[in-house]
């Protein structure tokens, strides 16, 4: 396991530096988690979540935060990066397994925390099979479509050293936010 300094008190956040892309271990294939239930996995996700509750993510995974393990979690409710997104269940999910359930695919805009500023037109199927596990070993298996399916898919391909770019078919539909989604002031 390639852990990158983990420290945790309890009861304070616990906010990790996120690896931007090009960082070695976004490129790695994570291990598998092999043991469930401990202090340390408790104390990882934990990690996670703050990192992710403090930058408006709509999932992370563990390589993000320099450690590679299969490790990934989402939520997303009220979230001010997805305000139009329906809910998403707020999962851990550790070494997961995803299968289509159709051959249909949709394209839809992406960002990610290791690609700050950055969004890109990525197809994805619509509708999948997960399952995996929570930290304590109890087995999850869902079948996710829409949004829902694209956060998993996303965040699973962190575990395989695969960042969202890698799946776009036109380098030409990735840009700044601010210049594809201008605001008005």
């Amino acid at each position: 396991m390639t852990v990158i300094s983990v420290k945790y008190t309890p009861g304070t956040m616990s906010v990790k530096p996120v690896l931007k892309m090009g960082h070695p271990i976004l490129q790695q294939v994570a291990q598998p988690v092999t043991e469930f239930n401990t202090a340390e996995l408790d104390i990882i996700i934990a990690d996670m979540y703050d990192t992710m509750a403090a930058l408006d993510g709509a999932g992370l995974a563990a390589p993000q935060i320099g450690i590679s393990q299969q490790i990934v979690i989402f939520c997303v409710e009220d979230n001010p990066r997805y305000p139009d997104i329906e809910p998403v269940p707020d999962t851990v999910l550790i070494n997961p397994e995803i299968s289509a359930l159709s051959d249909e695919r949709v394209s839809d805009w992406e960002g990610c925390l290791s690609v700050p500023g950055l969004r890109g037109l990525v197809s994805r199927y619509n509708k999948i099979k997960y399952r995996g596990f929570d930290q304590n070993g109890h087995i999850i298996e869902r079948i996710a479509d829409n949004f829902h399916a694209r956060v998993v898919q996303h965040e699973v391909d962190h575990l395989a050293g695969i960042l969202y770019p890698q799946r776009m078919d036109d380098m030409s539909k990735l840009g700044f936010e601010q210049e594809l989604f201008p605001r008005d002031e």
